[in-house]
Order: C-alpha cells, then structure tokens, then sequence
C-alpha cells in the first residue's frame, strides 16, 4: 500500500512504512536468504512497529505533564512504565491472543492488534522523574509526571568594597 494515498507523505512515514513491509510478519527476513538476520535491525523494526501502532495524547498542565494511551483489554500488570537515561519516559507492554477456541468456535475475522506495543516520550527538563504516577481505568493507561518548581531566581552578590 502506498503510504502518499492516505495522506502521510512524510518520509518519516514513507521510511517506517518501508522498514514495516521489508521486515515481514515475522521479522526473520534478512537479505540473501539468510534466516538468522541482523538481531539490532529486527528489534528496531519490532520497536518501531510497536510505537506506531500505539497512539498516545500528552497535555501539558500548570504543574504537571500527562500521558494517555489507549489499552483495551490490558490489566495493569502487563502494563510497564520506566523512566530510561533520566529523561525517557518508556511505556510497554504485550496484549496477548485470548487461548485456544473454546466449543468448537474459531475465527473468522480477527482484527484486534496483538502483540507487543511501546512508547517512548523525551521529557522535558522540568520533568520531576521522582514524581510520577500511573492509573489505568477502563482501558485507559494515564501517566502523571509533576513539573520541577521552578528555580529561585538568583539575587545579585553585593560585594564589598575595601579600601586599599
């Protein structure tokens, strides 16, 4: 599919798109047939993959920062949310396929994304990574992250003269 017709020309787009379809479903594609692939080229494929399919809100308050995504289905226990190098804010997880169809059903349409997702978000320097806070309620992941007071302005140092 050709990523202009729907609008996102970028070549952010465009190169994210072509690293998506050169990678294939199973990310063990590698050129000249060889199966066993550049393990860095496959995580970065993988993790670009998860980040574009998980769309996130952020809104900036007077005292603090806010992340929304949308989890359906997720418990908070395969939600995780680090703080990476002091200033990343990493949110991850994995929803996974219900088990085995149970009295005999099957599917016939299944399009619901699985899998792993992940985003990551730069945070600013007045971002307090010791006061953070994450609530996920009816399928919603929100992530609080509370703004640095900021500093002081500084006085001016009055010297003293002396007289030499």
């Amino acid at each position: 599919m050709d990523v202009r017709l729907m609008g996102w020309d970028s070549p952010i787009l465009q190169t994210l798109h072509h690293m998506m379809d050169i990678a294939g479903a199973d990310d063990t594609y590698a050129p000249g047939g060889d199966k066993s692939g550049n393990v860095a080229s496959r995580t970065y494929v993988r993790d670009a993959k998860a980040m574009a399919a998980t769309p996130a809100d952020v809104k900036e308050y007077p005292n603090s920062y806010q992340f929304i995504v949308d989890m359906p289905g997720l418990k908070s226990g395969d939600i995780k949310v680090q703080v990476e190098d002091d200033n990343v804010l990493l949110i991850s997880g994995e929803r996974k396929r219900e088990q085995e169809e149970k009295d005999g059903a099957k599917y016939v349409r299944m399009e619901r994304r699985v899998g792993k997702f992940m985003r990551k978000f730069v945070l600013p320097d007045n971002a307090n990574t010791g006061a953070i806070s994450a609530v996920c309620q009816d399928g919603v992941l929100t992530v609080t992250v509370q703004k640095l007071p900021p500093p002081e302005p500084k006085k001016p140092k009055t010297i003293e003269v002396k007289v030499a």
